[in-house]
């Protein structure tokens, strides 16, 4: 719009006068000018002025109005409007302007800060993953701390990796990027890299930099660090709730009922997930006459609808997935919950922040994290005297409650006994010794493979079976079997398949080769059912011991040795004796019905002792302490499928 004649001469004025400094005569013109028109061009001189006059929200203001004109400079001034709106802690104004900028944001790394700062104040990143790599591309430390924190929980994000990669390459002593790097790294075996690092590792963990160790995410940490000690440290150097907080909540006044409310936390309620394969018998175990069980749940819908077992089978469902942590607390409080029992500790898309609330007198961490779950107010931890050894116990903040024989439950019922599969209809050679791992390529370290490269150089005739789906960690594998001297076609890779076909698979092998310091948990149960001998070294923090405590389990406590070397040596040993070998096949199929390691009703007598003790202490005012429960007399038969 043409101004007035007057308006012009008005609006020159001002602008001379903004150039020359004049900002207070340059206010005075500008007001004049307002009573004439109010126009983008006048208020943006008019945001000029008052940020020279250091009115900074008035200036937001005007910046605002002017976008609101619109005209082709519309989204500059509403993004002058925003930034200035930000710095003022006006969040709720600056917000306001956000949605309408997010295509501009996606090159303006200083515009996707603050959008990504005020969304992520609201919870609301669902829509915050295409800053990423405009934060990460920045010069600004700040803007490439924020882009790591839009990293998903999926370590198979390459748009991920990628990002830390950069960031990392561009500040190779920052040990917070040296953790997130690795993790990729380890993700898809990239020995080369991990090694390049290891020594840079060392030094920090020996510095005990607290920056590394706050970076530190728990599973990842138990994945490659087999001290206790730094197991306790990883991520747990913040404060995440007032020391006093156990207390209160173990004073709050509780109604206890005749039954015992057993309430499970988690989101692995659907028939498929690896939990559920173990836990399934034992919720369906319950006593009903003593117990009362409830499973708060926030499995994604997405899961719920795979085929399997009708959950209403495994106790009442109450769900919380779209609850704040807050509101789910009292939902659990509202169902008087006694004993409160988080199945997911440190594992993927947890809620254990949750039982931060004062949900329950009694909190318990059992079965989905192996180690303790810091920055969570627990009382308990459900384990045996394999994975929670004396000697443990200044390592974990909760107490341990141990059950006699293994903490893993199984469910005989639920697992299916297959027809086994040939080795011709798989592809493995009918006259080799077949070594197996089926565990997560992740956990396959350096130091493992380094073992099994000698066990196959003493074992010409054999072959390595390894489950790993990923072509680049397969690549990453093959090259480093080269660099020891091993042939590429000595190493047999096998992809996912139906539960029930890997199953089936299984007995094609000879002997199963344990990882570490990271053991196969549900892996190396389904080995033992299938009759498949599997090989462990001696563990030194509870991710270590788990493969220790079933084979005691399931009667083959041989099978563990007193260390790597010594699980080399058996290697080869089995391999040189093959009937010993078939011993212990026929000792794991006579065991299957006989020994505790998948007898779910026994298990669960067993832990619903465990949580007598815990209400009768919580009942008598007592503090947590250690609970080793005994163990019932010993079978003389086998048990009822």
């Amino acid at each position: 719009m043409e101004l007035p004649l007057n308006a012009h001469t008005i609006f020159s004025s001002a602008s001379r006068q903004y150039q020359k400094g004049q900002y207070t005569e340059a206010l005075d013109s500008l007001n004049q000018l307002l009573d004439l028109t109010r126009d983008a061009k006048t208020y943006a001189l008019l945001a000029k002025v008052l940020l020279k006059l250091g009115f900074r929200s008035d200036a937001a203001q005007a910046y605002q109005l002017a976008g609101e004109e619109g005209g082709l400079r519309s989204e500059h001034f509403l993004a002058e409007a925003m930034k200035l709106h930000f710095a003022c802690g006006n969040d709720d104004q600056a917000l306001s302007l956000g949605r309408p900028l997010l295509e501009q944001a996606k090159t303006d790394p200083e515009l996707a800060y603050i959008i990504v700062t005020l969304f992520l104040k609201r919870d609301q990143a669902d829509i915050l993953g295409p800053f990423k790599s405009t934060l990460s591309a920045s010069a600004r430390q700040e803007h490439q701390v924020l882009a790591a924190k839009l990293l998903t929980s999926d370590v198979g994000n390459n748009e991920d990796r990628e990002i830390v990669t950069n960031l990392f390459r561009r500040t190779p002593s920052n040990p917070v990027l040296l953790s997130a790097y690795l993790v990729f790294m380890q993700e898809v075996n990239n020995f080369n890299e991990i090694e390049n690092y290891a020594q840079a590792l060392e030094r920090v963990i020996q510095s005990n930099n607290s920056k590394f160790l706050r970076a530190e995410t728990p599973f990842y940490n138990i994945h490659w660090c087999r001290d206790e000690k730094l197991n306790r440290l990883a991520a747990a150097l913040d404060q995440p709730f007032p020391p006093g907080l156990p207390k209160e909540r173990r004073s709050m006044p509780h109604s206890w009922g005749k039954k015992i409310r057993i309430g499970y936390l988690s989101n692995d309620f659907w028939g498929l997930h690896a939990t559920m394969k173990l836990l399934r018998a034992v919720l369906t175990a319950h006593d009903p006459e003593k117990f009362e069980i409830v499973l708060f749940c926030y499995t994604p819908e997405k899961y719920l609808k795979v085929v399997g077992e009708g959950r209403e089978s495994w106790g009442r469902i109450v769900r919380v997935e779209h609850l704040s942590d807050e509101h789910a607390a009292q939902v659990i409080r509202d169902e008087k919950i006694d004993i409160l029992v988080d199945l997911k500790g440190h594992t993927m898309n947890s809620r254990v922040s949750i039982l931060n609330h004062k949900v329950a007198p009694v909190q318990v961490a059992w079965l989905g994290f192996p180690g303790t779950t810091v920055n969570t107010d627990l009382d308990y931890i459900i384990g045996d005297h394999y994975v929670l050894p004396d000697g443990s116990e200044e390592h974990y903040h909760e107490r341990f409650c141990r059950l006699p024989e293994t903490y893993q439950p199984n469910d005989p019922a639920g697992r299916p006994l297959p027809a086994t599969t040939s080795r011709a209809e798989i592809g493995l050679p009918e006259d080799a010794f077949v070594y197996a791992s089926f565990n997560a390529n992740r956990k396959i370290t350096v130091e493992t493979m380094k073992a099994w490269a000698e066990i196959l150089r003493r074992t010409p005739d054999s072959v390595l079976w390894l489950m790993c789906p990923k072509p680049e960690a397969q690549a990453h594998i093959l090259r480093r079997f080269q660099s020891y001297g091993i042939t590429t076609k000595r190493i047999i890779f096998c992809a996912k398949v139906d539960y029930e076909k890997h199953l089936a698979r299984i007995p094609a092998a000879d002997l199963g080769l344990d990882t570490f310091p990271c053991n196969g948990h549900t892996t190396t149960s389904e080995q033992l059912w299938m009759g498949l001998p599997v090989l462990t070294p001696k563990g030194t923090h509870f991710a270590s011991r788990v493969s220790e405590s079933l084979l005691h389990a399931i009667g083959v406590p041989e099978l563990v040795t007193a260390d790597i070397e010594d699980y080399i040596e058996q290697a080869v040993a089995l391999y040189e004796n093959r009937d010993k070998v078939a011993k212990y096949r026929e000792r794991l199929t006579d065991n299957r019905m006989l020994k505790p390691l998948f007898d779910s009703e026994r298990f669960c007598r067993h832990l619903e002792q465990a949580y007598e003790m815990m209400a009768e202490r919580a009942r008598d005012g007592l503090e947590p302490a250690l609970i080793d429960v005994p163990a019932l007399p010993a079978r003389t038969g086998t048990f009822a499928q």
